[in-house]
């Protein structure tokens, strides 16, 4: 079994939480949940088995086919938020939906309140790439991942080579930077990942808040028979301006990477308290 630490035990704690208001539609909920993520499962599998070989086959070269798939990703992960929104499982309110979609050779940075934020964000951002944990290869999501995305666990060069082709291409890359679901007492500190990358390529970095109410249910270490006790989850999503890694293209990498990072966090971190009045 397991072992969490002390510190972790109360980083990601629900004992501050009140008890469900309505047993009745928290266990709907909490059925909803783990359905949600039993399909997304099994069409991963699908998807990754018949539909992407498919695609592979009557696309080329290979960047077409990526275009393609991604799109086709992004098109099924809004029907899936559709799906979720139509059967009360969350509400999302993103503004600028068009900028989204117009959005080209970007990092979008993110807080990671949850395990659903990747499905939201590439549903709004049609072609969209992303830096993906190693250990979600071992998921069943690695059908899908591993012709589509970029995985953290490869080495350091290599991973910057595939970045810089798909910025090259368009593709927008989505980075979490805490690496890892924001918990829900204390905050994470920010990985130079991101930084690293736009300093080396020279793509911009597009700041984007995933606010809304407490995701417990979704985070990290939580029950999987869980949910929020009070209300439906709401997904308020905010674009914010973005760093222009230009401005500090002349400074020493050490330099221009920690004051990136140092500006991610800023930015995301003052909307969080003026939005939600949380520290992140």
């Amino acid at each position: 079994m397991r072992v969490i630490s002390s510190d972790k035990a109360w980083r990601y704690s629900a004992a501050d939480l009140p008890p469900p208001k309505n047993r009745i539609i928290y266990s709907y909920r909490c059925l909803l949940k783990i359905s949600a993520i039993v399909i997304f499962g099994l069409g991963s599998i699908i998807i990754g088995i018949f539909v992407l070989p498919l695609l592979r086959l009557a696309l080329h070269p290979a960047s077409r086919f990526k275009r393609a798939a991604r799109a086709f990703i992004s098109a099924l992960f809004r029907f899936f938020v559709f799906a979720l929104q139509l059967f009360g499982g969350i509400r999302l309110n993103a503004d600028e939906r068009k900028q989204y979609r117009s959005m080209q050779s970007k990092i979008v940075i993110a807080n990671h309140p949850s395990l659903l934020d990747v499905v939201i964000v590439i549903s709004l951002i049609p072609n969209a790439d992303c830096i993906v944990r190693g250990s979600l290869t071992k998921t069943a999501a690695a059908w899908v991942i591993r012709q589509l995305y970029i995985v953290n666990n490869l080495g350091y060069n290599e991973l910057l080579t595939l970045c810089r082709q798909s910025l090259a291409s368009g593709a927008n890359i989505i980075i979490f930077p805490e690496g890892t679901r924001t918990p829900r007492h204390g905050t994470n500190s920010f990985k130079r990942g991101a930084a690293h990358i736009a300093y080396e390529t020279g793509a911009d970095i597009q700041p984007l808040y995933i606010g809304g109410n407490d995701k417990y249910g979704l985070g990290k270490h939580d029950a999987f028979f869980s949910y929020n006790r009070e209300e439906i989850y709401r997904y308020d999503l905010h674009l914010l301006p973005a760093i222009c890694t230009a401005d500090y293209a002349q400074l020493p990498s050490h330099i221009a990477t920690r004051r990136m990072t140092e500006a991610m966090h800023k930015r995301l971190a003052d909307e969080a308290l003026s939005r939600d009045n949380k520290v992140i």
